[in-house]
């Protein structure tokens, strides 16, 4: 095959152990999957909120974030369930930074070992403070030493009609939100959320095994194919293919960044609070939807904006995107805020 080795890599329970999480945080997790699958069910009416950074980095400003996020959260616990972004890959469309697993710092070479550490490392501390975190799969084969600290975990847009993916979240225990493809085919989307929520029997660590089926498998919309699918119509369609394909806890979220917010055919970052109130105004003319839309998906950090890792010499360590835009605390606290006040 056409590669070289560079390094062996520390095992799973190597980095369990290096990075070990508290009994409270290992129980925390367990609650919080538990809050969320009852929201997927119907059984609670709080809205989820999937808020956080495109990637998770820089460490200090990722932590201060949570800090602030984990504060508010205790405001709005009775009507909202934010799950933080800790977001380790980054899928690309054709090449650049994967995220600060693979390259902990994006000015240097790449470093899986250091990489690895750094992402354990955050994972745990943003977990302890009591928040639930979420992050991508998109390297299912190294899920081990970060998989068990989730609450929440997507399968993106490049990778929802993959097979493995598909399996992946069919073998896992947390809910798992499947996004429609780059081309926006809702039905392909709404295939890979039944695929997900059936058993499969598969090769895993040298073994066959029969996955149990993810029966909280849901739809993420995150537009397609440079358009918006958050309408009414699209949801509607959406309900239609969920219904068809006799989901279990049919349930969707709204990725209001993406393709969800391009303006003519530019990504608008600040356009994602606006988004989530017009589904909301939209869902008020339908309310036989409602129950369906059972929260958002956004990008925000400290600072509103982005930056170029791969042009830079310099860096803002402050809390500014590397990846794709955000919107900065203050809109996201003011956002956060107003919808808890319209849930209320």
């Amino acid at each position: 095959m056409a590669y070289k080795i560079i390094k062996k890599l520390p095992a799973g329970d190597e980095i369990i152990a290096q990075h070990p999480l508290s009994d409270a945080g290992y129980k925390s997790i367990e609650t919080h999957k538990e809050e969320i699958r009852n929201i997927l069910k119907g059984e609670d009416k709080r809205l989820l909120l999937i808020v956080g950074p495109c990637s998770a980095w820089p460490y200090d400003a990722v932590l201060e974030y949570a800090s602030r996020l984990a504060k508010l959260s205790e405001q709005v616990k009775d009507v909202i369930k934010p799950i933080m972004r800790v977001y380790i890959q980054k899928p690309r469309t054709v090449k650049g930074w994967t995220g600060p697993v693979n390259q902990p710092d994006p000015l240097k070479a790449p470093d899986l070992a250091k990489g690895i550490e750094y992402a354990r490392s955050l994972m745990v501390k943003v977990v302890e403070m009591g928040l639930p975190i979420a992050d991508e799969a998109l390297f299912t084969h190294n899920a081990r030493g970060f998989l068990e600290l989730m609450s929440w975990v997507a399968i993106g847009a490049r990778s929802s009609e993959d097979q493995e993916h598909r399996i992946f979240a069919s073998s896992i225990d947390c809910p798992v939100g499947i996004k429609n493809p780059t081309h926006g085919s809702l039905k392909i989307a709404v295939n890979g959320v039944i695929a997900a929520q059936h058993p499969h029997v598969a090769v895993f660590d040298g073994h066959e095994v029969e996955t149990d089926g993810n029966e909280f498998a849901h739809l993420v919309l995150r537009g397609g194919d440079g358009k918006p699918n958050y309408s009414l119509e699209h949801i509607a369609e959406a309900a239609n293919h969920l219904k068809a394909g006799k989901v279990k806890n049919p349930s969707i979220i709204v990725d209001v960044s993406h393709d969800n917010c391009l303006i003519a055919g530019k990504k608008d970052y600040t356009q994602q609070p606006t988004i989530i109130e017009s589904v909301l105004n939209s869902l008020d003319l339908m309310p036989e939807l409602r129950p369906l839309v059972k929260g958002f998906m956004l990008e925000s950090f400290i600072k509103p904006g982005n930056q170029n890792a791969e042009t830079a010499s310099f860096l803002d360590m402050g809390g500014l995107s590397i990846t794709d835009p955000c919107i900065g605390w203050e809109q996201t606290e003011e956002l956060i805020k107003h919808i808890a006040k319209r849930k209320k």
